[in-house]
């Protein structure tokens, strides 16, 4: 049996937290203002904010709970919560979405006026504090795909007040309420494009499937070319965590003799090759007639397609 034992991440709980009171501030601050010009689009970028707080929050939560060592009862310890994290973070954005979008509709039909200059001047700053809180993760997001992902979702938010100070500025000049609704709803659009990768890899993550990333059948054709390997079965691949993958799999040697340094070097190339962090590897010798289902790993009678 091989194993390859991850590395601890890096430690961002400063930039987490700086991020957190810098966001925190500004939602209050926009909400209130949005509420004070009665402008729906900073109402509706204070939700998609506020969920960002919760996402980093519960991003920081799940990291500082993955740090934790294994327990007796939890094997793995507590990885699996940077993916029910994701999740969450991508179902909260999704009630967001469904928020605004309702609301833009309504002002649609019944437009209030909005005081453009305090959607111009509110949604500016939002542009600052969101670009602050994205170079707070910049470092880190070319290796960790979590850091990654807080880094992309706070640039796409500087991005969506930039369109609120677009809306802000074409209301003044033309007058037209609707920009105002309608700002909202592409808003809304971006919001749903940038989260529904999120939520489907998160989904998947959550069910076991193969992390993204991660070719299957390039992996059974490495373990299939080694050395005395004659067969490979029950490979199963999945995430330990968003940024960790697990692997299991019986190889069938009927002639090697040198297990333990063979596979050292296979848990180490799955790891350099696949990103693949924690390998089990059992060898078999071969001899399926002596099993009644015809493999010792199964247990129904049926071999694994």
């Amino acid at each position: 049996m091989g194993h390859h034992h991850h590395h601890e991440p890096a430690d961002y709980g400063r930039a987490f937290a700086v991020g957190l009171a810098l966001n925190g501030f500004f939602v209050l601050l926009e909400a209130g203002c949005g509420m004070y010009a009665q402008s729906l689009a900073l109402l509706a970028d204070a939700g998609h904010n506020f969920s960002d707080v919760l996402g980093l929050l519960l991003a920081w939560g799940a990291m500082t709970l993955a740090s934790r060592r294994p327990t007796e009862r939890r094997t793995y310890g507590l990885r699996r919560t940077t993916i029910i994290a994701a999740l969450a973070n991508a179902v909260l954005l999704l009630v967001a979405v469904g928020a605004i979008s309702w609301e833009a509709i309504r002002r649609f039909a019944h437009p209030e006026p909005p005081q453009e200059g305090f959607i111009i001047w509110v949604a500016t700053a939002g542009i600052v504090v969101n670009t602050a809180t994205a170079l707070l993760f910049l470092r880190g997001s070319h290796h960790d795909v979590n850091i990654r992902g807080a880094f992309l979702h706070m640039a796409a938010d500087a991005a969506v007040s930039l369109g609120v100070v677009v809306a802000g500025v074409a209301i003044y000049f033309t007058h037209w309420l609707w920009i105002d609704p309608a700002i909202s709803l592409v808003i809304a659009a971006v919001i749903l494009l940038s989260t529904w990768g999120v939520l489907r890899e998160s989904l998947d993550l959550a069910l076991d499937a193969v992390p993204k990333g991660i070719e299957p059948r390039a992996v059974e054709e490495y373990l299939a070319a080694l050395p005395g390997v004659s067969e490979v079965h029950d490979l199963h691949i999945w995430g330990l965590s968003t940024t960790e993958a697990a692997l299991t799999a019986h190889l069938v040697m009927p002639e090697v003799t040198y297990e333990d340094a063979l596979l050292l070097q296979i848990t180490r190339e799955l790891h350099d090759r696949f990103g693949i962090e924690h390998s089990t590897l059992q060898v078999e010798r071969g001899n399926l007639a002596d099993y009644p289902c015809g493999t010792p790993c199964s247990t129904t009678g049926e071999r694994p397609a």
